[in-house]
């Protein structure tokens, strides 16, 4: 292996030298600057991270920990996270704990000893003792959680409350009056409670139309899809049901159709999350798009800004959401 006193012999300077054009930490002449380049390209020599960090005090390191990286919304995240992290030359450290607490703290640990410049955390919820172990850090951190315990954390985020308001919009704009929502309110995250007041405030706004709420225990497919089979075997007395999630949607659907009723010709289903399975499944599944990949881009862009000191940071940044319709939806005469 090719070290840094192979450099400094070979292009005939000191071992200080090399390391100062590596780390450009001061002016050396251009002549010199070359030379040591040229052997550094002939030769492949590669600086050591660490004792390169313990020069310079900079890592270039910013460490991930997500919940869940099997979900899709969050490996789209993550793909935002790295593409625009290469751009600005620094190292991701990706640390999936699947919400184990435990797991979670130990990463803290793993990235501190590798003095990671910041934190990304991805995820449904995180425990409140991990908001405050990463306080204890105190190393710039920035979120992406579906729970946000404390609002003056760095975070972003998408307005649920809004998207919902306006989902609720199209549907009632669409002929439909009587709507349920199948929602899972079991951990009562914050995002859960934006998207029912969003409903309720759409629906307030026209006195002709009626909703119910229905938790279906859980927010995954399975849940959906038991939740679609009770449904079944009742007079379905809603023209539209609204699902907290697509894989809640996804999983009704199936189920009612095993069932023989019939979606959007019986009952419309809309979702919310624009997960690709959406795009696949039949009928086409109408929902909320929320922009992961530019989530991901935003949330690293934001954390370098704020460990280069480049300006004044936003501590909490929306980003955009839209309507995806598609044929889940039955437009009423």
């Amino acid at each position: 292996m090719v070290t840094i006193k192979d450099v400094a012999r070979l292009a005939g300077v000191s071992i200080s030298t090399v390391s100062r054009v590596i780390n450009d930490s001061k002016p050396v002449s251009k002549e010199v600057r070359e030379k040591v380049i040229e052997v550094i390209e002939e030769t492949g020599y590669r600086p050591n991270d660490v004792a390169r960090s313990l020069v310079t005090r900079r890592s270039h390191l910013i460490g991930v920990i997500v919940n869940d990286l099997t979900s899709f919304y969050v490996s789209e995240m993550v793909k935002g996270v790295e593409e625009v992290g290469k751009m600005y030359n620094f190292d991701i450290l990706l640390c999936s704990s699947y919400y184990d607490k435990e797991a979670q703290i130990k990463y803290l640990q793993l990235l501190d000893r590798k003095q990671a410049e910041g934190l990304i955390m991805i995820g449904y919820k995180f425990d409140e003792e991990i908001f405050d172990k990463i306080k204890k850090l105190n190393e710039p951190t920035i979120y992406f959680t579906r729970d946000i315990k404390d609002e003056n954390v760095n975070q972003v985020k998408i307005d649920t409350k809004a998207a919902m308001y306006e989902m609720t919009k199209y549907i009632i704009k669409s002929g439909h009056k009587k709507l349920l929502y199948a929602y899972d309110f079991n951990d009562k995250t914050t995002h859960e409670k934006e998207k029912m007041h969003g409903i309720e405030n759409a629906v307030k706004e026209d006195k002709h139309v009626s909703w119910e709420k229905i938790d279906v225990k859980g927010r995954k497919y399975k849940e959906g899809y038991n939740f679609g089979e009770n449904l079944s075997r009742k007079k379905i007395k809603f023209s539209t049901i609204i699902c907290s999630n697509d894989e809640i949607a996804m999983g009704l659907t199936n189920a009612l159709f095993d069932n023989n009723v019939k979606v959007p010709e019986d009952v419309s289903v809309v979702g919310y999350g624009d997960y690709r399975e959406g795009n696949i499944i039949r009928p086409k599944l109408t929902t909320v798009r929320e922009p992961y990949y530019d989530i991901g881009a935003v949330l690293i862009r934001n954390l370098i800004k704020e460990i280069e000191g480049e300006e004044k940071i936003d501590k909490k940044i929306n980003l955009p959401f839209s309507i995806v319709k598609r044929d889940s939806l039955k437009v009423l005469k």
